[in-house]
């Protein structure tokens, strides 16, 4: 249906093609109860995810998992194949049957996210930050001529697998137009004076429509509603990810940002932007709080003994599932055996067990922690499970 009396954008002919160039935002909107009622919704949800997750005791140590998790999400839209349990044990210093190249680009989209979160504190989220973040994203990954942290200088343009020009499903502005398109987006970035919530959704179709970069708008497009989300304060922590929501309803979301340029259907993708912060608030809030739950009974189990290293072991779980002895050495300065009795404490307690058959640098994995974390995303309200 027709949202907006504006104009999209223009399609502006390149001779055997036309590309599309969107207008400068903010559009035309049209506040109808369902937009306000879906505003309302995804306000007071990321509020309370604000509020309860920083008050559990240890948002710090929970922040990396999460992060991990969105880095696989993000990059399995785009079809990296590497699953969340791999990247952790990998990162444990396990050996993994998965290609090297999918392990990195998912690495490096946790390394992207926490540049990102450090460089807010002296900038702002801007064309400059997008650059370094794309850079940090696509360094190393081979197979692509993605040109790291710069702008395309050839027209690309979206569709299936193997599509040309001729059968693309959108063409993004020609090369010449992306400056002009993004200096745009920046000014409304920083001077918008719409809710957050609805100007980084806005800002995410626009990021997208313009798909400045050869390889890695998606997923530079993704980290930026992160990192939109911690510079305006609206979360303390890096809690709240959207990947998992346009995983898990992709095709909506490829139509919902398809809509806006072909139509103006600014407020169906606001709508489902909304639903999606809502939906993810209540998940991210659901996963923390039984994630500490776990980390607090086996605290519980461990504590009161002689050494306090299975205790010290227990806390690291928190921030990766996966263990081993040589890293439990390394991460509190103590001695390999101390660290092997250590988690054989933990094994004795139910907390990890072993995984593989390795004889020497066996690994360990918390499995109840790592099933949360894996489970897939709950779309639906809290209150209907």
């Amino acid at each position: 249906m027709h949202n907006t009396t504006d104009i999209p954008g223009q399609k502006v002919s390149q001779g055997s093609y036309s590309a599309f160039v969107p207008a400068p935002l903010p559009p035309e909107l049209s506040w109808t109860p369902r937009l306000i009622g879906a505003l309302s919704d995804a306000d007071r949800l990321v509020g309370r995810l604000a509020g309860e997750g920083g008050r559990l005791p240890n948002p710090h140590i929970l922040i990396r998992p999460f992060v991990q998790r969105e880095a696989v999400l993000s990059s399995k839209i785009e079809g990296t194949q590497a699953t969340l349990g791999e990247l952790l044990a990998a990162e444990a210093g396990a050996i993994v049957d998965r290609s090297p190249e999918d392990l990195r680009e998912v690495g490096n989209y946790v390394v992207a996210l926490e540049h990102g979160i450090s460089r807010l504190k002296k900038l702002p989220l801007c064309i400059r930050l997008t650059r370094e973040l794309h850079e940090k994203l696509m360094t190393g990954v081979q197979g692509h001529q993605a040109a790291p942290g710069r702008f395309r200088k050839i027209q690309n343009c979206i569709g299936k697998p193997g599509s040309t020009i001729a059968t693309a499903s959108y063409i993004p502005p020609p090369p010449g137009e992306v400056e002009p398109c993004l200096a745009a987006w920046e000014k409304f970035l920083h001077e918008s004076t719409l809710p957050p919530l609805v100007t980084i959704a806005l800002a995410h179709y626009q990021f997208e429509a313009v798909h400045p970069f050869l390889d890695g708008n998606g997923r530079v497009g993704r980290l930026l509603i992160t990192l939109f989300l911690i510079e305006r304060q609206i979360l303390p922590t890096p809690l709240l990810y959207l990947s998992a929501f346009f995983e898990a309803s992709r095709r909506d979301y490829y139509d919902g940002l398809r809509a806006i340029s072909e139509r103006g259907a600014s407020n169906d993708w606001l709508e489902y932007f909304l639903l999606g912060v809502a939906r993810m608030s209540e998940d991210a809030l659901s996963r923390a709080m039984r994630i500490n739950g776990l980390l607090a009974e086996w605290q519980k189990k461990v504590s009161g003994e002689s050494s306090n290293n299975p205790l010290r072991v227990v806390e690291l779980l928190g921030a990766n599932p996966f263990i081993t002895a040589r890293g439990v050495t390394d991460r509190l300065a103590i001695a390999f055996t101390t660290a092997q009795r250590a988690i054989e404490r933990l094994e004795r307690a139910r907390i990890v067990n072993r995984v593989g058959n390795a004889k020497r640098d066996r690994v360990y994995c918390a499995t109840a922690l790592l099933d949360i974390l894996e489970e897939p995303a709950r779309l639906k309200p809290a209150d209907n499970k």
